[in-house]
Order: structure tokens, then sequence, then C-alpha cells
């Protein structure tokens, strides 16, 4: 048995074989555990995972006006389809977390990619909008299990010495994702049609299994008191759902506008009801202390992810209008990503290294700022855009490391968890807002007028991004 791997640990009370193969972690062969670089080929299937859930994070979006189209569906309909797997990820990413560490954090990220797989599968065969979207709540539950374990796995997988370079080649996974995301969705969506950017999930997705079978490690330590604050996910899912749903109702979603009357009561009550939850809770979901004591580099990583997102929705609409193929605008909106992509993964080449990270983080809210003041005031069009979305990507690709390490580094040891729980919960929170926002101010403000205010609303967002005055060092 190689060092540090620990004897299989069936849950509590599980006897039968059947069950027993079902719950608990299985080893690597030999021939593959006992190799020094075995732990490259564990990082290598961590980034996998990291590779497609950013792929299909930045696809979806593609796929809006294809489904508006086939479902008869206004715009504020179709962008559930985006928001029902966000607010999930949001609200399980702790949860499934701290489930994990009691029970298995490989066995957690293999189920987590058969449910992501077979909901894939069910996306791509939906019948109608409503069921595609029940399908994506599915799957954002199957893309929690993996990404509240993907750090953690890369950090228990690789040597002490090599922990730095193996969280570099999954950042780099997740950036080629983003990048690829565009390009692959404009592609796919505009020869084999909008349901294939579900299924091209489904052969990926058995690969990924069978690779994370014989090339994860075990969990070397669980925490047994491991509790879930069950109530506090409830109380999360509804606010944050009830603040969703307010800002498509009044996009346009179909439903009637009274019932605004009664939405945003009700997500305010569930979000006080939250705050007192989380005081008196012994494990809170959310600590409040130190969620107002990091609340400025969180707020900036919340502000960083919807600017990176909201172009996502508004350039699509942007160059449809003008009459350009979804293929296109894949391609332009690729320097987007691209571009984050690159500076995620060569700023720490490229920046000299006596700037601490919040001279980093000041730096790519800077450039991010040009970049969508140039949104705001040129025009939108094949030619230019690729150059404006290519430097906002390279500014919010140094902004979002810089900002995440600070962020990190003002937490305790103790609290790195939870400190990782907060910027995932911020990035999903980000994400959904960059689509919310965005499709809100199309559907309030017709034609380029609402183009250039919803970059105006981006460009604002954007100046959220600067950091406080004080940081905790680097």
């Amino acid at each position: 048995m190689a060092i540090g791997e620990q004897p299989q640990l069936p849950l509590p009370g599980v006897t039968p074989r059947g069950w027993q193969l079902l719950t608990s972690e299985r080893p690597r062969p030999e021939a593959i555990r006992g190799r020094s670089w075995a732990w490259r080929l564990a990082v290598a299937t961590v980034c996998f995972g990291a590779f497609m859930g950013q792929l299909d994070a930045s696809i979806v979006t593609l796929t809006y006006q294809p489904l508006g189209a086939e479902f008869h569906a206004s715009p504020a309909a179709v962008e559930w389809v985006s928001l029902a797997y966000l607010l999930t990820l949001v609200a399980l990413l702790v949860p499934v977390g701290r489930f994990s560490d009691a029970h298995g954090r490989k066995l957690m990220y293999l189920y987590g990619f058969g449910v992501f797989t077979l909901a894939s599968a069910a996306c791509g065969l939906a019948p109608t909008l409503l069921a595609l979207v029940a399908f994506r709540v599915v799957q954002a539950l199957g893309a929690a299990l993996m990404q509240a374990n993907s750090v953690a796995l890369v950090t228990t997988s690789a040597p002490p010495g090599r922990r730095r370079s193996a969280l570099g080649m999954q950042a780099a996974g997740q950036a080629i994702g983003l990048a690829l995301g565009p390009t692959v969705g404009g592609a796919v969506v505009a020869t084999l049609g909008w349901r294939w950017v579900f299924l091209v999930n489904v052969p990926v997705g058995l690969v990924a299994l069978a690779a994370g079978h014989y090339l994860l490690p075990r969990t070397r330590q669980r925490c047994a008191g491991a509790r879930v604050d069950g109530l506090g996910v409830l109380l999360l899912a509804l606010t944050t759902t009830g603040m969703m749903l307010t800002l498509s109702v009044v996009s346009g979603l179909g439903w009637p506008l009274w019932s605004v009357a009664l939405l945003v009561p009700a997500a305010l009550a569930a979000g006080v009801a939250l705050t007192r939850r989380q005081r008196n809770c012994s494990r809170p979901l959310v600590d409040l202390a130190l969620l107002r004591a990091n609340a400025r580099g969180l707020l900036g990583g919340l502000s960083g992810y919807l600017v990176l997102f909201g172009p996502l929705v508004l350039v699509p609409v942007v160059l449809t209008r003008q009459g350009v193929g979804l293929m296109t605008a894949g391609l332009v909106l690729t320097a987007l990503p691209l571009g984050f992509a690159l500076a995620a993964t060569g700023a720490d080449r490229v920046l000299p290294g006596t700037l601490t990270d919040r001279d980093r983080a000041r730096l790519g809210a800077g450039i991010s700022v040009l970049a969508l003041a140039a949104l705001v005031l040129l025009p939108m069009t094949t030619g230019l855009l690729p150059c404006t979305l290519g430097l906002l990507g390279l500014g919010l690709g140094v902004f979002t490391p810089a900002n995440n390490s600070a962020v990190m580094g003002a937490f305790p040891a103790e609290s790195a968890g939870t400190g990782g729980g907060m910027v995932n919960m911020g990035r999903g929170l980000g994400t959904a807002l960059g689509v919310a926002a965005v499709t809100l101010i199309l559907h309030l403000v017709p034609g380029t007028t609402g183009e250039q205010a919803a970059a105006a609303v981006l460009l604002a967002f954007a100046a959220l991004m600067f950091p406080a005055r004080r940081v905790s060092p680097s």
C-alpha cells in the first residue's frame, strides 16, 4: 500500500458487498500508485473535470437563441437554463464539500461525474424548456460534487513541493475550457444543433469516470464530524432564487407583475432568516464575521465574474441582431476567455515578482475598466469586438487569481475551507447576476441603446473590482 493511502472505509452500517462497492473508495492499481509520477495522472484527471466544467459554463449562452426559437420562449425564460444551474451550484458547494470530507472525496467526485454525465444526456433529450431547466438542476448537483472536491484532490495528490505547480495545471485546464467554449459552442450549435452542446458531455464523462476510478487516490484523512446545515442551505437557495426570479419577471419571464410583490418579501424574509441562522448555528454555512472582514475582496471577486460572464450573454445578442451567424459570433466571443486564459496562466512569468496581490488586482481592475469603457464608446462590430474583449479578458485574468489569493490569504489557516466556499459562492452569484443583469437591461432598453446601457452597467461593476487600501500581503 502506498504511503498516505488508508484502508477502505465504507460508510457505517453498510454490510452487503454490493453496497460496499458503491459506498467505499477503491484503490488505484499497484502498478500506478507505486510510481513517482502517479500524482501527475491524478492531477490530469482533475484537470479534465475542470476543463469540462468551464467549457460547459461558457458554451451554454450560445444556445439561448435556438432554445428560444424551438420552445417559443422569451429570453428571460431561456436564461434559466443557466440560472438554475448556477443557483443550485451556489447553494450546494459548501455543504457538498463538508459531506465529501466525511465520506471520501474520490467517491463523491466520481459520483459527481456520473450524475453530470447522466444529466447531460437528459438535457440533450429534453422535450420542453421546463424539463431542460429541471435537468440542469440535476447537472449542477453533479458539478457541485466535482468542484467541491477538485482543489482538495489536487492538493492531496501532489507532493508538498509540487502543489503550486499542480494547482497551476488545474487553473490552466479551467482556462482552456473557458477559452474553447464559445468556439466549440458556436460550431456545435451551427452544425449539429443545441442538443449536442449537452450530448457531447456523455462520451467525455464516461472516459473521465474510468480515468478517475483508476487514477485518483483514496481520501487520506476524513472529518467524521462534518455536518451540513440543511436549513441554511434551504434558506440560501430561497434567497438567491427569489432574487433571480424577481429579475426574470421584470425581464419578461411571462409571470404577472404582481408576483414581484410576493417574490421580493419572500426573498427578503429568507435572507433575514439566513442571517439569523448563521449567527446562531455552531457550524454556519456562511461565517458572517469572516464575511464582513473580507467583504471588499469577496465583492471584487463577485464583480469580476459578473463582468466576465455578462459579455457572454450580451455579445451573441448584439451580433445576431447584426445578422452575424452563431459560428462567427462564437469565434469573436472567444477573444474574452482566451485573454483570460493567457493572463491567468502567464501573468506570473510576465509581471515583476515585486508586485503584491493587491498591486496585481488593481492593475487587472484598471485594464478591465479601460476595456469596458471602450465597449461603451466604440461600435460593437466584428472588427472591434475581438480587441475590446481580448483586453477585457487580459484584465480579468490578471485580477482574478490575485484577488482570490489576497482573499484566501486574509482567512485564518483553520478557516481556509470556509474561505474557499465563500469564494466559490461569490463566483457563482457573480456569474448568475451577469446573466440576469444583461438580460434585464436588454429587455427594458431596446436596440443599440440597450446594448450600450448593458456595457455601462458592466463598467460600473468593474469599478467595484478595485481592492481596498489595506489587503493582507501575499
